[in-house]
């Protein structure tokens, strides 16, 4: 006598339920979008940063404010002699003090003494041109100057 309640049909597997499924999905976007950050500048001229041996992290780096120094990217129209970008545009020697004052005022009052000035200066750009800017952020004031480079080998001697 067989088992009353057993079938010899073969038994299906139930379909995945996909009802939440797009929950999961929004999930996942709000995720990426809150933790992505956007680049802030579009690099107009190269960057290939000299290297040091002794490198260190910057601690806050929301009171950076950095000025980018090298040859153009489009030589064909800007020439290449080194040039200034601050933010995304290009710029002269005399922008700098109004760009400072503007990074300033953008701050907290209590955050403006901290406020450092990164110069991301190519490696080929003369130290002319490095010097004038460096006087330019002194007559303002700006006397916290980071200058940035990619960590390089230590040289045992």
């Amino acid at each position: 006598m067989a088992s009353k309640y057993r079938s010899d049909e073969p038994k299906e597997v139930p379909a995945m339920s996909t009802g939440s499924m797009p929950d999961i999905i929004f999930m996942l976007i709000f995720f990426f979008m809150v933790t992505t950050s956007m680049r802030e500048v579009s690099l107009k001229v190269k960057m290939k940063l000299p290297e040091a041996t002794e490198v260190q992290k910057l601690e806050k780096k929301s009171l950076v404010s950095y000025i980018y120094i090298g040859p153009p990217t489009n030589a064909k129209t800007y020439g290449t002699e080194s040039r200034i970008q601050l933010n995304d545009q290009y710029s002269n020697i005399t922008d700098i003090i109004p760009y400072i004052e503007s990074e300033r005022l953008a701050r907290n009052e209590s955050d403006r003494p901290l406020l450092t000035t990164s110069l991301k200066v190519h490696e080929e750009v003369r130290m002319g041109l490095v010097t004038d800017v460096k006087q330019e952020l002194r007559k303002c004031g700006a006397f916290r100057i980071n200058y940035s480079a990619r960590k390089g080998e230590k040289i045992s001697q």
